[in-house]
């Protein structure tokens, strides 16, 4: 029985890839796992994504965190002088400050629909936070 509870907390240590993007082999990635969000979003998170790639250069890729939180990350081959480390923060931090609201719906989503988390629990959250900010 143990060895199911170790299982069970093993998948909550996992990051989960939502989408990513490539500028080496011109791809876009969707995780079908999240197939049930609306079109717009899909759609929005495709346009991100290979937009910062054809920006920046690398590999961009949004994760949601073991807790359902949503996380950018960045990556470039070893070598890959086209990448552009500086332009990178600056973008990842305008980003972050555009796509806050989508980041926000997107982490109650997973929160709700993967964690299993209750969603009024989440909105009472989301206000306080908002209260306090």
């Amino acid at each position: 029985m143990s060895e199911n509870m170790n299982d069970k907390d093993e998948h909550l240590n996992v990051r989960v890839v939502l989408c990513a993007a490539s500028s080496y082999d011109k791809k876009y990635y969707f995780n079908r796992t999240f197939a049930g969000l609306p079109d717009s979003v899909k759609d929005e998170l495709h346009i991100l994504c290979v937009l910062f790639t054809e920006d920046i250069g690398g590999i961009f890729t949004i994760v949601f965190t073991p807790e359902g939180d949503v996380e950018i990350e960045t990556q470039c081959e070893e070598g890959d002088l086209m990448y552009d480390d500086i332009g990178c923060g600056l973008m990842i931090k305008e980003v972050r400050k555009k796509k806050q609201e989508l980041f926000s719906s997107l982490s109650i989503y997973y929160k709700v629909k993967i964690l299993h988390q209750d969603p009024g629990s989440l909105l009472d959250q989301e206000d306080e936070d908002g209260v306090n900010k």
